[in-house]
This record gives structure tokens, sequence and C-alpha cells, in this order.
């Protein structure tokens, strides 16, 4: 995460947020419909109206994340891209993404400091469209919970620290 983070400084996109998605920040993780047991690191940091989100698998192996990096290896480039779906409930969403052929991959719960974040990926990259695509849900009342700030890896990676 932090080699990622220092290679796009110098696009001037940073600081990031550093969260940790386990089983006490996301409920009803799913891979592949079936209970997934995974822990990773997601930094967030915005720039020009884009959201940048790098994940790191931490433990477990039952992530979308894990494989693309089992299967890529450091050189893994862009694994997913978030879109919008618009006002369209989550259900709806799936649903279409259903009819046009692709199922749900991932999918859990973040809990915020209030409300919730629905997240769904989709097999889309098993289908040839390069990357996997998520659409993600945020409850009316959500307010982001808090992180870890990064603001400058490259100096904690100078004094030691990462």
């Amino acid at each position: 995460m932090h080699q990622t983070i220092n290679g796009l400084r110098p696009l001037g996109i940073g600081s990031f947020t550093i969260h940790r998605f386990n089983s006490e920040t996301v409920s009803n993780r799913h891979l592949y419909g079936q209970a997934a047991d995974f822990e990773l690191l997601v930094g967030f940091a915005e720039h020009n109206g884009l959201v940048f989100e790098i994940m790191q698998p931490v433990n477990g192996t039952d992530s979308l994340m894990a494989a693309w990096l089992e299967a890529n290896g450091n050189q893994a480039g862009v694994q997913h891209i978030a879109f919008d779906m618009g006002d369209l409930p989550m259900d709806r969403r799936i649903a279409q993404m259903k009819e046009r052929g692709f199922e749900v991959a991932m999918e859990g719960v973040w809990k915020g400091k209030q409300g919730q974040c629905r997240f769904t990926f989709f097999d889309t990259l098993l289908k040839g469209a390069g990357t996997c695509f998520e659409t993600i849900e945020f409850s009316d009342d959500w307010e982001e919970p808090e992180g870890e700030i990064c603001p400058n890896v490259e100096e904690e990676s100078t004094n030691g620290k990462q």
C-alpha cells in the first residue's frame, strides 16, 4: 500500500485515509455467494473530483484483491473501478448487472461512524472487461468512520516507519 501511495504522490494524489476492513468493520462479507473471511487495508484519497482507493489484503485469501495479487504480483495495476449507478437501490443494480450477464463476485457492508456503505463487485474481469467493476451505495445518514491519516508516506518511509 505504501509503495503505491508513494507512486501516486508525484501525481498530486493524497493524502490518504486508511481504514481496516475486517469482521468488526464489515458485515455480510461474501465471495461468490459464500461467507468470506477477509481483512483488507483500504486507503482513500480524493483528487480533482475522483476518489482513489488502494486495497491491500492483510489476512485471509477470501477476497478478489488477494486473488488478483496472486495472479499478478507486484505489477498488479488496476484491480477494480467503482462506478455510480445513480439513485438505483443496490438490489436493482445487482439485478441490472445480472441481466447483462454479470454475477456478484464479492460484497459486504462497511459500518460508518453513522450509517453504512454497501459495496458489490461484479465478475466483469472474468467476462473480459479487463478489470472488476464495483458499485457502492451509502445510506442517507452515512458518516465515514475515523481512519489513520497517511499524509506523507515518503517521509515515514525515510524515517524507518511503514
